[in-house]
């Protein structure tokens, strides 16, 4: 029995040695030495080994979904060969937004296409990227299950507030709302996304955001197509307002895509 408990810690002790930064000996910090005139001039700074836990536990913060965690900025080119020239322009933009972003800005992206075009992929190439090479906090939500959340903390049963769920939303350096106007509108769906988007605005936070709706006002699509707004697609302006379209272009750059839905066509072609 003593045997096996000095086998143990002489386990638990080599386990330790291992996870032991060699850089900064697992205290965080480390020294660098620099050169100048002919004399040497020692500084502590953090040690990489902080930075890396630091990005790796933002990244399990922003709420990536499985499924898309695998998607990278170098990987869309691959994953999408030989799309549409509006997705290489898109890529091109994605990776240029990473290089030049100034949190203190605010400007984000409002990345339009039909279905399948990779929207959702960029987008989370974008937020890791900013995690990992820039260290800034980002939080993906569906703007679905964001509004579910949202009416779930209405229940009296439900221990989170609807403050709760906001807070974060409202509070994260670079938010990823993918989806929007996927729900049908209502005038509390209005006023929530209302209240999200200036409150982001106000504060000059950064919000990156996919859509599947043509980038339009409901009050020009049926000037445009001289029909009731029934008879018609619906555009971004009448899935969450006009006035909140009118704010995203102030918050955001317009990123367009265009071509054909890539998941229908690797499904169709899986079955020939």
């Amino acid at each position: 029995m003593e045997t096996d408990k000095i086998h143990e810690s002489r386990l638990t002790l080599t386990k330790v040695q291992i996870e032991i930064c060699p850089l900064c000996g697992g205290t965080g910090w480390k020294t660098v030495v620099t050169s100048e005139a002919g004399s040497a001039d020692r500084r502590v700074t953090r040690c990489d080994c902080q930075l890396r836990a630091r990005n790796a536990a933002l990244l399990a913060a922003a709420r990536i979904p499985r499924r898309y965690e695998h998607c990278e900025l170098g990987s869309y080119t691959a994953d999408f060969p030989g799309a549409h020239p509006s997705l290489a322009h898109a890529h091109l933009v994605a990776c240029r937004f990473v290089e030049e972003l100034d949190p203190r800005d605010g400007t984000g992206l409002l990345i339009i296409g039909q279905i399948g075009t990779g929207k959702t992929h960029l987008a989370v190439g974008i937020a890791k990227e900013l995690i990992l090479n820039k260290g800034l906090a980002c939080l993906f939500y569906d703007y679905r299950e964001l509004l579910k959340e949202i009416q779930n903390s209405y229940n009296s049963t439900v221990q989170a507030s609807e403050l709760d769920v906001l807070r974060p939303v409202f509070e994260t350096e670079v938010l990823v709302l993918d989806e929007l106007g996927a729900v049908k509108p209502t005038e509390w769906v209005w006023d929530t996304v209302s209240l999200i988007l200036n409150t982001r605005y106000n504060d000059n936070r950064t919000t990156i955001i996919t859509t599947n709706y043509a980038d339009g006002s409901s009050a020009e699509a049926d000037e445009r197509h001289g029909v009731r707004r029934l008879n018609r697609d619906p555009t971004l302006g009448d899935r969450i307002g006009d006035r909140m379209r009118s704010r995203l272009h102030e918050m955001c750059r317009v990123v367009k895509m265009e071509g054909e839905d890539f998941r229908q066509k690797f499904r169709s072609a899986s079955f020939r």
